[in-house]
């Protein structure tokens, strides 16, 4: 017996929030294709929101997805805890894959042969930690050596479904709530926590999860990077182009308890996610009046994000998106400012986002490949310089018409003044 039963896990006023079955099938799919393509057998998925991608929920699970064509061609999830929980999660008597209790580790390998398993499955060598993955290797080593489908999973995700897409604009509803609450509240005296905290009252009341998902290590981000004056020419450990002084040492980029002064920029930089998909956005505030000068980095800034939604609304390469814009940057004056100062800058200017902040592809060297038809990107330039930071940010949506804003886009001025 439990204390619980599924009714009790619903969103708001009893709307299901669960990852409809159709898209959890569409993906195992589609992963079992690119398995196949590959010459890999299967995936044994680990990482937690793979799992949710895949199966529905985070439970402490681990899920196999076999190559398309493969003798057994059903996917199964093993789970530690909550069995119950995750069958509900995967779509309950309706889900595509079989959810099973985890076997003991060493019956593992015997239960996936049982299965028809006989070369050894993919790990998510880029996502979990190696002692972890040690155990699976080990694990599976009658079955050879266990290639790594890290790649392959995030070139999957690139590309959104419809259903995607409208948890993404559901998401940018709310965060427009969100700025509304940083113009209610803010102006000078008011310190940049307590206007982080009125925009995170907004988000979390409409179901914000608590975590920004990333990929690249340590894995953390502040969602709420509100920063004032100076504050916003201080650099951190995060690789973007505004660090911020943080609240402590340990929390060491993002919003302080720096106050906000009259004719300073206030640059606010907000994320939220809708049942785990993310947008980004970002405005500028002043009590009282800017500068021409800011004006004007803040005209060239949305110059330069012109350039890159150009680019990319044309099917040319991120890369290209990135040269082209870079160039212009240089051309306008801001090549040690442009994304921070040196020697603290950073080599991008938009980076793709849905259940993680920093996806693939990046507006950056390297990414000899277009933004994919159904790829959501956040497009961000932005000048930093001691006094202060500036610049623009919205999500993009590209589909089959081109570049789309899914956050306010024009609908919310480039500068609020209180």
């Amino acid at each position: 017996m439990t204390g619980w039963n599924e009714a009790d896990l619903t969103g708001p006023e009893g709307e299901d929030w669960r990852v409809p079955v159709s898209e959890l099938a569409a993906r195992q799919q589609g992963l079992g294709e690119g398995l196949a393509e590959a010459g890999y057998s299967g995936a044994f998925i680990q990482h937690p929101v793979d799992l949710y991608y895949f199966a529905g929920g985070r439970q402490n699970a681990s899920m196999y997805i076999p190559a398309h064509g493969s003798e057994n061609s059903q996917s199964v999830l093993f789970v530690r805890r909550s069995l119950q929980r995750a069958h509900f999660e995967g779509g309950g008597d309706d889900a595509p894959h079989e959810i099973l209790s985890f076997p003991r580790m060493a019956q593992l390998a015997q239960t996936l042969r049982q299965r028809g398993v006989i070369s050894a499955p993919g790990l998510q060598f880029g996502e979990i930690p190696a002692t972890y993955s040690e155990r699976f290797v080990k694990a599976f080593s009658e079955f050879g050596t266990c290639p790594d489908i890290t790649s392959i999973i995030h070139r999957q995700r690139e590309t959104k479904s419809m259903w995607e897409m409208k948890q993404m604009e559901a998401a940018a509803e709310v965060q427009i709530r969100m700025f509304e609450a940083v113009e209610t509240v803010g102006g000078e005296g008011v310190s940049e926590l307590e206007l982080v905290a009125a925009a995170e009252a907004i988000s979390r009341s409409e179901g914000f999860g608590g975590e920004v998902h990333m990929r690249r290590f340590p894995l953390q981000c502040d969602r709420g990077v509100i920063v004032s004056g100076r504050a916003g020419g201080i650099p951190s450990f995060f690789d973007s182009a505004v660090g911020g002084t943080g609240a402590h040492p340990l929390s060491g980029m993002g919003s302080g308890f720096n106050r906000i002064k009259t004719n300073e920029p206030v640059l606010v930089d907000l994320v939220h996610a809708h049942r785990g998909y993310i947008v980004d956005m970002t405005r500028m505030f002043v009590a009282g009046t800017l500068s021409q000068q800011w004006h004007q980095r803040l005209e060239d800034m949305v110059a330069v994000k012109d350039t890159v939604v150009d680019v990319l609304d044309q099917g040319d390469t991120c890369e290209a998106a990135w040269e082209q814009a870079f160039a212009l940057a240089v051309e306008l004056g801001y090549e040690d400012n442009l994304m921070g100062m040196k020697p603290d800058q950073s080599r991008f200017l938009g980076h793709s986002v849905g259940l993680q902040l920093d996806e693939s592809p990046v507006v950056a060297a390297g990414f000899d490949r277009p933004l994919p038809i159904g790829g959501t990107m956040a497009i961000e330039p932005k000048a930093v310089y001691q006094e202060g930071s500036i610049g623009s940010e919205d999500t993009w949506i590209r589909d089959d018409e081109g570049m789309r804003p899914v956050t306010a886009g024009g609908a919310w001025p480039w500068l609020t003044e209180w």
